[in-house]
């Protein structure tokens, strides 16, 4: 088949606009509902009471039921008596005024005198008219009107449509939304895939993210690469839907269907968007049902949903879209960018001190992860050729300002017992979480310098006097006010592929002609290691195949080593276990937290603390293999003193 190019780069406005304008043409169906199934519905129509509410006179307190005018006179030192059930009455919260009452006076304020006379009570102050009585109509008045047309419908709005006689209503229809996963390559998550094979998860993320939009999903199955196939479920699909999702087939391979059946049916609007992730965007229409053909990749697809297929649902909806909280923050790195594409960038965020930092995530499209791990997103704009550090940018928030500042920022070089640690945290129920970036030790020493984090995780060898990272903060941060703590040893050594058949045992193996390598990072605390090693043995590094290529923890080491894609990758046990490659020990080395005193001394540090020290912390990581915590919470090292143990 001919390969299909990008029709357009249209920028992100015009594309927009284009695609809003035809996709909303069709007026949204009407349904009659059941109003105690209304919640999260829109209101077709104005909606009037049929009823008043209260609709007789009711007692608001439970007490004594009066005329007012027979209570007139009463004072402390001169109280009223009055018999029960001639000129007073029980009644309860929410019972019938009895005939000719018109107050309540509280339970309290009743006063039996004479023991002998249980029916005469007495009272020690007039009840004014009305005194704790609901009139007819005081919620709600019959034909008044409860809600307005194209109302969202709350839980407390269910309520007050109850009590106003409403018990049915017109509402708008939800958009009915199918989703059509294609790819050969695809199966349904329901096993582990073989190579070659990937689970289709994308259509159950737009299902997930569609209903949160007030629409319903209608998953079809896996069409395959297949363009009889995919123009008949294509067909079915737009004749039976509001909007039709198709995921995967959108760019300019060789099996990229989508733009050739469009086209055949329908009307291609916009075939490329200046956007990134998200480029090849298919936006269409098959008579009068909208088209949007996403990437494959899981980000690209995402950030296509946000742009564009949520805010349509909401106006399909006749609903202005959600707006997410916008958070001036500081960039901590400097970022490139394209000016072909306007860039989303997903970010970490954290309150350093007194200002926000934001912290980029891996940019590929296909690290869903990146997604999972943001705290928000912020857009270049295509005019634009990237962000400078310390620069203010808009971060549009994924989680609330309030969970932002309760937030424990770590970057640094990467530990798997960051991510326990967090969990832990947010089983403690403390209200705090953890939120670590991986940037390299190096990267956690300029983050403490430049103020951008709480914490720095580092494991940087000094090779004169064999310790672990004092020199280098005594060093770079001389200026700092600084507390160094002890996490975790662990063990440190060459990860190669099950069985090694290459047979690697040392690190003089690694120059072989017939081993690829896998390095981590510069600036990582592993590399340095693997750099100092080198220089022990008088092992040049550019004899090492695979010097160059770069990983940014340990867990995409081992992962490229189980892959094949490498034989051999410098990391921890505990990754090599984890993704059940075979591990060659070289050394122990100490992994180590560093932060400013006002930091150490804060409550966030106090709940991490506790954590750190904690059995159940300690017994979760060492279980992972290749560690050691019978040191972990240790001060190591304060600004110019070593801590004596």
């Amino acid at each position: 088949m001919e390969r299909k190019i990008y029709l357009s780069n249209t920028p992100l406005s015009k594309a927009r606009e284009i695609f809003w304008s035809k996709a909303l043409k069709k007026e949204p169906d009407l349904e009659e509902i059941g109003t105690t199934e209304a919640a999260g519905r829109v209101t077709a129509e104005a909606v009037f009471a049929r009823l008043s509410s209260p609709h007789y006179h009711a007692a608001a307190m439970d007490g004594i039921a009066v005329k007012a005018s027979h209570t007139f006179g009463a004072t402390a030192t001169s109280p009223l008596r009055l018999n029960l059930d001639e000129k007073a009455f029980y009644i309860d919260t929410g019972g019938l005024l009895p005939p000719d009452c018109d107050a309540v006076i509280m339970i309290e304020d009743v006063f039996y005198p004479d023991k002998a006379k249980p029916l005469e009570i007495e009272i020690r102050e007039p009840a004014p008219p009305w005194q704790h009585v609901r009139s007819i109509g005081e919620d709600i008045v019959a034909t008044e009107m409860i809600l307005p047309s194209y109302h969202r419908i709350r839980p407390f709005d269910v309520g007050a449509l109850l009590n106003g006689g409403i018990f049915k209503l017109k509402v708008l229809k939800k958009p009915r939304v199918a989703l059509i996963p294609t790819g050969s390559e695809l199966i349904d998550p329901i096993k582990n895939p073989e190579p070659g094979q990937i689970l289709e998860s994308n259509s159950f993320t737009f299902s997930a993210a569609v209903g949160e939009w007030g629409a319903e999903a209608k998953r079809f199955p896996i069409v395959k690469d297949d363009l009889e196939q995919l123009e008949e479920v294509l067909l079915e699909a737009s004749s039976k839907s509001d909007l039709v999702l198709i995921s995967a087939g959108s760019s300019a391979g060789r099996k990229d269907f989508t733009v050739k059946v469009l086209e055949k049916l329908g009307e291609v609007l916009v075939h490329g968007v200046a956007m990134r992730p998200g480029k090849p965007v298919i936006l269409a229409m098959i008579g009068s049902t909208p088209v949007v053909g996403l990437p494959g990749y899981p980000v690209a697809a995402y950030m296509v949903l946000e742009l564009f297929v949520m805010p349509l649902l909401y106006y399909m909806q006749k609903q202005r879209p959600a707006e997410n909280q916008i958070l001036p923050s500081h960039s901590s790195r400097r970022v490139l960018s394209s000016l072909k594409e306007e860039e989303y960038l997903r970010l970490k965020v954290g309150k350093v001190n007194d200002k926000f930092v934001a912290t980029p995530l891996p940019r590929g499209s296909g690290v869903s992860m990146s997604l999972v791990r943001a705290d928000g997103v912020t857009s270049i704009p295509q005019d634009k050729e990237g962000v400078e550090p310390g620069e203010m940018i808009p971060v549009e928030l994924w989680r609330t300002a309030s969970e932002i500042e309760n937030t424990i920022v770590c970057l640094g070089s990467h530990d798997l017992s960051l991510d326990i640690l967090f969990d832990h945290l947010k089983r403690k129920g403390h209200g705090y979480s953890l939120s670590s970036a991986h940037v390299g030790s190096m990267g956690g020493i300029l983050a403490l310098k430049r103020e951008e984090t709480h914490l720095a995780g580092l494991h940087l060898l000094d090779e004169e006097t064999g310790q672990y990272n004092i020199s280098y903060l005594e060093r770079y941060l001389p200026e700092l006010e600084l507390i160094l703590m002890h996490l975790a040893k662990r063990e440190l050594g060459l990860m190669v592929k099950e069985g090694n058949h290459l047979r690697i045992t040392r690190l003089e193996d690694l120059c072989r002609k017939d081993v690829v390598f896998v390095n981590r990072q510069k600036g990582a605390g592993t590399r340095i290691f693997l750099d100092f090693m080198l220089r022990e043995k008088d092992l040049d590094s550019s004899a090492i195949t695979g010097y160059e290529r770069e990983e940014f923890n340990h867990l995409s080491v081992a992962a490229a080593v189980a892959a094949g894609s490498a034989d051999a990758g410098l990391g921890i046990r505990a990754a090599a276990e984890a993704l059940g490659v075979e591990f060659i020990p070289l050394a122990w080395e100490s992994y180590e937290l560093a932060m400013p005193v006002s930091f150490y001394n804060s409550d966030r540090c106090r709940a991490l603390l506790e954590i750190i020290k904690s059995d159940s912390f300690r017994d979760s990581v060492e279980k992972m293999g290749g560690y050691d915590l019978k040191q972990s919470g240790e001060i190591i090292w304060r600004s110019q003193t070593k801590v004596q143990p």
